[in-house]
C-alpha cells in the first residue's frame, strides 16, 4: 500500500566545503554532525544557511505528517558545530520549505518555497533569526518550485521547477530567469524550460562558481523522488542561451544507514555543507496518523 510509504529525511552537517565535495565527487568518509531526531514521522530537511557573528544559523523545513505543512525551523551553532539554540521561525497557511537564505546588500533574506501559495515570496529579516516580513516589491514570474538563487557579476540567476503539470514534470524540467537586481523585475528564460530530464533538473541546493563555471545540485529522482545529488556544470548562461552536462551522482554512503534511500540537498555554507539523506519507512503506524488526521479535518 502507498500509505505505508514514508519518507523520513534526515539533516547534516558536514566539515568540507561545497566545491571540496564537487571536486571529489561524493560525500564518503567526510565527517557529519546530525540534527536532533525530531521525532517519530517528522522530520527535518532542506536545508540552508549562513555564518553569523561566528554562529551556523542552519534553516530547514521542520515537517509534521500529523498536519502534512512544513513549516520553518531554525537551528544555531558555534564553531566546534555544538547546537545552541533550536526554534520555528516563519509559518504559513500553506506549506513551506527549501528556506533559501540571501544576504544583499547589506539585508538578509529569506526564499522558501511555497507554490502552494500561488506564488514565491521573499522575506526580509526585521529581527535576524526568528522576524521575517514580506517583501512587497518582490515579483516573480510564477510560484517556483526549489528556486535557487545565485549572483554572477551583476546579474541575479534564478534556478527552479515550474509549478504547473504532473508530479513528474515537477521533477524533470529545469526553467531559468535572470534579473539586474533580486527585487526583479525578473525574466523568463527563452529558452525555458531549458532542460528536461527526471535525473537532473529539479534543483537540489545552492548554485556554487567553481572551476570556472556554475554548478547547480539537481535532483536525481529517475528511481526515487530525491534519489541522489546530480551536479549540473552550466557551460553558457546568458538571457538567451543555456547549456550544461551532468555528472556523476552523489549518493548518501553506507555508514549514514538507515539514512541511505535518498540525497536531494547539498547547500553551501562557507567552509560547511548542509545535506539532508532519506530512508524510506513502510511503518504500518503510518495508516493510524493519516486516520487521525482526516478526522481532525473532518471535524473542524
Amino acid at each position: 500500500m502507498g500509505i505505508l510509504r514514508t519518507d523520513i529525511w534526515r539533516t547534516g552537517i558536514l566539515s568540507c566545503p561545497l566545491s571540496d565535495i564537487l571536486a571529489r565527487g561524493g560525500v564518503d568518509g567526510l565527517p557529519v554532525t546530525w540534527l536532533p531526531d525530531p521525532g517519530p514521522f517528522r522530520f527535518l530537511a532542506d536545508p540552508f544557511g549562513l555564518w553569523r557573528d561566528d554562529r551556523l544559523y542552519l534553516f530547514a523545513e521542520a515537517y509534521d505528517y500529523r498536519d502534512r505543512i512544513g513549516r520553518i525551523d531554525v537551528f544555531v551553532f558555534d564553531r566546534a558545530l555544538r547546537l545552541l539554540d533550536a526554534r520555528p521561525v516563519l509559518s504559513e497557511p500553506w506549506h513551506l520549505s527549501y528556506p533559501v537564505v540571501i544576504v544583499d546588500e547589506g539585508e538578509i533574506y529569506l526564499l522558501p518555497e511555497a507554490y502552494r501559495s500561488g506564488r514565491l515570496t521573499l522575506y526580509r529579516a526585521v529581527s535576524f533569526p526568528d522576524r521575517w516580513e514580506k517583501v512587497s516589491g518582490f515579483a516573480f514570474p510564477e510560484a517556483a518550485i526549489d528556486a535557487s538563487p545565485v549572483r554572477i557579476e551583476d546579474r541575479w540567476w534564478m534556478f527552479y521547477s515550474p509549478p504547473g503539470g504532473s508530479g513528474a514534470d515537477r521533477q524533470s524540467l529545469l526553467h531559468v530567469a535572470w534579473a539586474d537586481r533580486l527585487c526583479g523585475p525578473w525574466h523568463r528564460h527563452p529558452g525555458n524550460p531549458v532542460r528536461r530530464d527526471r535525473r537532473s533538473a529539479r534543483p537540489g541546493g545552492t548554485p556554487v562558481a567553481t572551476g570556472g563555471q556554475v554548478v547547480l545540485p539537481t535532483q536525481d529522482c529517475t528511481a526515487t523522488y530525491g534519489g541522489a545529488i546530480v551536479p549540473l556544470a552550466i557551460s553558457e548562461l546568458t538571457p538567451e542561451r543555456f547549456a550544461a552536462r551532468a555528472g556523476t551522482p552523489i549518493v548518501a554512503p553506507a555508514d549514514w544507514a538507515p539514512s541511505t534511500d535518498g540525497l536531494h540537498t547539498l547547500s553551501a555554507v562557507g567552509e560547511v555543507t548542509l545535506v539532508d539523506a532519506k530512508r524510506i519507512s513502510r511503518s504500518p503506524r503510518r495508516i493510524a496518523i493519516e486516520l487521525e488526521r482526516l478526522a481532525r479535518r473532518q471535524a473542524r
